[in-house]
Formats: structure tokens, sequence, C-alpha cells
């Protein structure tokens, strides 16, 4: 690839990406050429070869001086009034199947490859590269100071600084007439205006999707194909515009990549246009899985979901067209051992556990003075014994306080030390007199 790195000097060669060519862009809509090994003889061998530029723009380029090349070599090819720098992404057999599957002619238009790029050839593209953040930057507050409805995302540099490209995207049409004359007098170059889509933009950019993996678009994606929201439907996806769109903006591409499944599962799932009557009342779908062939139905005044099976919901639909009810939902075993009780169940044990904690927090203020302090008969008490809170501890009778104790409204009888710690000691209140033993 072009973009080996040097062990002889300090200085990276390639793209300066240190290995990271997998999100540095240059090998960005990288194809492999399988046929690149297999011997084909010079004057049979496709002369059209597919050049590389910034971005993973593609074009085909004619090698009319049969130059023996490599893939991600250098090449120095002819532009318009001028010439231009790529390198070398496909060539053989295999390029001609791209023009066939691009429409592309193989005629006298197909520009020519001059050579073999120089060191000097390369120095002066990377001028020309270094050229392209600043320019973006200007252009940008050129086009907001005119107030275009346009939004600028990349500019490319011709090889020999005479050219430089624009791309924007832009809802309706720009007369961008006044733009392109103050964008040549700025730079001192001709200007190119040249409109992408939305998904091509986000594609030349490049990006981490959801997935936590490159956007589909900037590494392999090519045909973008129309996205409908009935796909999201079909595979029972929120229509929530923020979790179905990408970073262009559209709704994402992988939406159709599992659709055909899903249609075909979907044939084996009923169709419920109504509620399911039983004998406890009507239930309502709320939930299906798809594969699983499970459907969840909910009652009116429950808030727990039940899972169906697909041919017990066909038997209650059934059951329902001939005027009868069954009795209730849950009659089919075989989902009871796949899914661990109703859905949502766990929500009334949260709920009672935020309201017993904030009963705790209310008795704790009420139980606290005035001023913020516990309650005098607390703070001479101290710390409290292990076994002082619970005097039943130990106590097989536990569960039933009144059995066998006769004296149950008497707890201190026969224990005076009992609840009172500091009984025996000197009294640490020197407002309050000492009390006598209690007998």
């Amino acid at each position: 690839m072009s973009c080996a790195c040097s062990t002889t000097s300090s200085k990276t060669a390639g793209c300066n990406s240190h290995g990271g060519c997998s999100t540095g862009g240059c090998n960005r809509l990288n194809v492999f050429d399988w046929l690149s090994n297999m011997e084909v003889p010079l004057q049979d061998r496709f002369d059209i070869v597919e050049v590389r530029f910034k971005n993973g723009r593609k074009d085909f380029y004619r090698n009319s001086e049969r130059l023996t090349l490599h893939t991600g070599d250098a090449i120095v090819l002819e532009a318009q009034n001028g010439h231009h720098l790529g390198h070398v992404s496909m060539q053989g057999e295999l390029v001609r199947l791209q023009m066939r599957k691009k429409n592309v002619a193989n005629d006298g238009e197909i520009r020519k490859i001059y050579r073999l790029a120089h060191q000097k050839d390369i120095e002066k593209f990377d001028e020309a590269r270094k050229r392209e953040t600043p320019t973006l930057h200007r252009s940008r507050e050129i086009i907001k100071q005119l107030n275009l409805q346009m939004k600028l995302s990349d500019v490319e540099y011709q090889a020999d600084n005479s050219k430089a490209t624009f791309f924007y995207s832009a809802e309706d049409r720009v007369d961008f007439r006044e733009l392109i004359k103050l964008l040549a007098g700025e730079f001192r170059v001709r200007v190119e205006m040249r409109q992408i889509s939305l998904r091509q933009e986000a594609g030349r950019i490049g990006g981490i999707g959801v997935c936590g993996r490159e956007l589909c678009c900037s590494t392999w994606l090519t045909d973008f194909k129309n996205v409908a929201t009935s796909a999201a439907r079909y595979q029972n996806l929120s229509l929530n515009p923020a979790k179905l769109s990408g970073q262009c903006g559209r709704l994402k591409c992988c939406l159709n990549y599992e659709l055909e499944t899903y249609m075909e599962a979907l044939q084996h799932i009923p169709k419920v246009e109504g509620p399911l009557h039983t004998e406890k009342g009507d239930a309502l779908l709320q939930k299906t899985d798809i594969f699983r062939r499970i459907m969840w139905f909910g009652f009116k005044d429950d808030t727990n979901w039940y899972p169906i099976d697909v041919a017990r919901v066909n038997e209650i639909i059934e059951l329902n067209r001939e005027g009868r009810k069954p009795a209730s939902l849950e009659e089919n075993e075989s989902v009871e051992k796949d899914v661990d009780g109703p859905l949502n169940s766990d929500l009334d044990k949260l709920d009672k556990k935020y309201k017993n904690k904030g009963k705790g927090r209310r008795n704790r203020g009420r139980n606290r003075g005035r001023d913020g302090k516990e309650p005098r008969d607390q703070q001479q008490q101290g710390p409290r014994k292990p076994n002082q809170g619970n005097p039943n501890q130990g106590n097989p009778n536990q569960g039933n306080p009144n059995q066998s104790k006769p004296n149950q409204g008497k707890p201190n009888q026969g224990r005076p030390n009992q609840g009172r710690p500091n009984q025996g000691k000197p009294n640490q209140n020197p407002n309050q007199p000492n009390r006598p033993p209690q007998s």
C-alpha cells in the first residue's frame, strides 16, 4: 500500500497516519485486486486503470504508455489545463467490471496517464494539500458573508496548484456566481463548484457510527439506495428520528441490510388488527418478537405484559371469530419456559422501594428537635449495643411475639440495665440529679 512506514529516518513515509490507515482515509473505499497475481499477456491486458484521489474519489485513466504499475503507486495524470497526481487502486480485468457496473464507456474521452510520479512531484503535491484547510475555513467565511444557503464540506487542490474543486451540499439551487469571483480573486486559482448529496458528504468526511465501526459510506458502500420509514416499522424499531438517522441526517443505510430477513419472518406472524377478547378483558398487542415468534399483550388496567406464543394467538383469534372467549391468555406452557414472569413486573417492586425510602426520611425528620438535634433521651442513651435494638434475637418464637411471654408489656422487668447503659455511671449532665437505681 501507499502508506507504508519508513524505518530509515524519523519521518514517516506515506500518509503519516502511523498505521491507522483504516481511519486515516488513505485507503478509503479500498478494494482487493484478487487477479493481480495472474500472469496475463501484455498485449491482452486491459489498458485502463482505476485511480484513487482524496477522500475516496476515484476515476478511470488509460495506460497508453504501457507502464508497469502496482497498487498504491503514485502517478501523474492528465487533467484539464494541467496535470494531477493520484494513486493506483485497481488495474486489469477488474477495472473492466467496475466500468461496466458504473456505466462508463471505453471511448476516447478517458484521459491518459503520463508517468510515475517523482519525488519532486510528490513534494509539490504536498504543498498543494497544505493549502486546503486554510482555504476551506476562509471560503466558509465568504459564504457566510454572502448569506448563501449552502454547506461547504471539502476543498481539493490540483497537484499543479492551478485549480481548486469545492465540494458543497445544498437543499435548493444556489446562485454562486458572485462566490466564484471572490474565491478566484482570493486564492488565485481556477474554481470549480461540485455539488454532492448528503450521503456523499458524510462519506467524504468520514466518522464513526453508533455501532462503533467506520461509516459504511466511507469504507465500502458506493451504491446509495432509498431507505423508507417502512423498513423501521417492519423491524419493530421505534420511529425516533434521532436514532434512525445517520451522520448525514438521512435514514441509516443499514436499515436495509436485514430487511429481507425480517420480511420472510413476518410471514409466520399473524396480523392482529384489534384486541384479543378474553374473560379477563381485552388484551392489546404491545410488542412482537419476530424471530422467537412471541407476541406480548397487555390489559387496560394492568401494567404487565404477557408473552403469548404465535400458535396460541392464532387459536384465540379463531375463538373470537366464533364468538367465544378463552378464560385467559396464558395457557401455553412453552412460553413460560422461555420467559420468566410477565414483563414490567419489577416496576411495582421499584415503586414500593422508593415509597418506603420516602417514609423513612419523613420519620427521621419528625424525630429531630426544633434545632435539628436528636432528642435528649436519645443523646443520653449513648451508643446502642449490638443486641439491644432486637430483644427477640435468638428467640425461636420470634414470629409470634405473644407466645410464651406473659410479661410482654414489661420488657424491662428483671433486667435493671436493659435500655439504660449509663445507669450506675457518674452523671454526665450537671443540671439533672442522679436517679435512684431501679429496684
